[in-house]
């Protein structure tokens, strides 16, 4: 299969050239024929397998086939300003020259170039839901125009309380429009959603729902919470770990650790909601460039952040939602890509190991030999004490409804 065959343009092609894409992805390949053929869209894939380009490639060729007046015709809602900063970047590769313009509107920095910008005219807005309602109300933007709607990350969207603030959005919108959802899973919260706003959708998934990437190397590392840091040192001082970007659970345990690393002579930055956009950016560049190795992040930045070779993905904290899991170490691995992810658990996130790997549909692969295995509860017992039998469960579950 090639981009030939999905009812690409000429131009569009030309561009898809340019920008170095070789063959479509799955979910490029299954979604791209009924965007330009009209149909609304529920897409299921994976962090890192090419939806943006799914979406963003028929969208251009649909805009640029019916130019007119310069009013806002397609409007993209992303949770983190690092997402839609990332999707603003790629409608900038695929449209041509001064054909088309677009803005990315997000929250941390002053909005005036933004309004600058909405003011000389554009065709696309990619946007964070709270700053698009803020330039709503101040008369900046108005939405009665718009044909094309895409709600990317729906779950992380939901996870991160903005239902209501997109609720708002949309009801702005015209009832007449082509709306494209997508999401990496697919819990109740977004298949409520997706039947709310969609009409007659097709729906397209490029990957089972919650499951990981083939290419992505497991490990998991049994550790005290006293001996995490020793046990990250130790694994960063490896020769094979050249990118690697580190999830923790709170931004202050990410700042503290970021420290702690720099101050091993292991370069650092940390990332998360608590630091301005100026700060993130330049975090980003430093990492993405090189001069930086590791990147500590919170959940801000299991979605949106277009890294290349990222080689490594270390959960120190395991996340407490298991969809974020998927989310954070689809991180490596991308566009095909190998690369690793480690996940140190210690005895208090057993529970969310437990709901982990209940959602990816297996275990994940034990490292026994690290110098700091906990002595808690050790690994050889893991398999057998991770889930009671099936009729306990039962029998559990009957005991839970009675006791409420």
């Amino acid at each position: 299969m090639t981009f030939k065959n999905l009812q690409l343009n000429s131009a569009m092609l030309r561009a898809v050239k340019r920008v170095g894409y070789n063959k479509p992805t799955p979910i490029q390949v299954r979604a791209i024929p009924h965007i330009l053929n009209g149909r609304d869209i529920v897409g299921c894939a994976q962090t890192g397998s090419g939806k943006t380009a799914a979406f963003a490639l028929p969208i251009v060729q649909m805009l640029e086939q019916a130019r007119g007046l310069r009013r806002i015709r397609a409007l993209v809602l992303a949770p983190t300003r690092e997402l839609a900063a990332q999707i603003d970047e790629e409608f900038g590769k695929f449209g041509r020259e001064k054909s088309l313009r677009h803005v990315a509107i997000f929250g941390g920095v002053g909005q005036q170039p933004q309004v600058s910008a909405l003011k000389r005219g554009v065709d696309i807005v990619v946007a964070t839901p709270g700053r698009l309602l803020d330039l709503m109300d101040q008369g900046f933007i108005r939405l009665d125009q718009i044909e094309f709607f895409v709600l990317d990350e729906a779950d992380r969207m939901l996870d991160m309380g903005f239902i209501h603030d997109v609720k708002r959005i949309i009801r702005r919108l015209p009832k007449l429009r082509q709306t494209m959802l997508f999401s990496a899973t697919m819990p109740p919260t977004v298949q409520d959603l997706s039947r709310s706003i969609l009409i007659d959708p097709i729906k397209v998934e490029a990957n089972p729902q919650s499951t990981t990437v083939d290419t992505i190397a497991q490990s998991l590392y049994f550790v005290e919470r006293s001996e995490k840091r020793a046990l990250l040192k130790h694994i960063l001082r490896d020769a094979a770990s050249e990118k690697v970007l580190v999830f923790t659970r709170t931004k202050h345990r990410a700042n503290n650790l970021a420290k702690q690393l720099n101050r091993a002579r292991i370069p650092a930055e940390a990332i998360h909601g608590n630091k301005s956009q100026t700060a993130r950016t330049k975090a980003l560049e430093q990492f993405k460039s090189g001069h930086t190795a590791v990147l500590v992040a919170t959940d801000i930045a299991a979605r949106g952040l277009d890294i290349d070779a990222v080689s490594h993905v270390i959960n120190f904290d395991l996340p407490n939602l298991p969809e974020s899991y998927v989310h954070r170490i689809g991180r490596t691995a991308r566009a095909g890509a190998s690369g690793a992810a480690f996940s140190f658990c210690d005895i208090d996130e057993r529970k969310y190991l437990n709901g982990i790997e209940e959602l990816i549909r297996q275990p994940i692969p034990v490292v026994a030999d690290h110098p700091y295995i906990s002595a808690i509860d050790p690994p050889q017992a893991k398999s057998p004490a991770r889930k009671p039998p099936r009729a306990n469960r039962r029998r559990r579950s009957r005991r839970s409804r009675r006791a409420s």
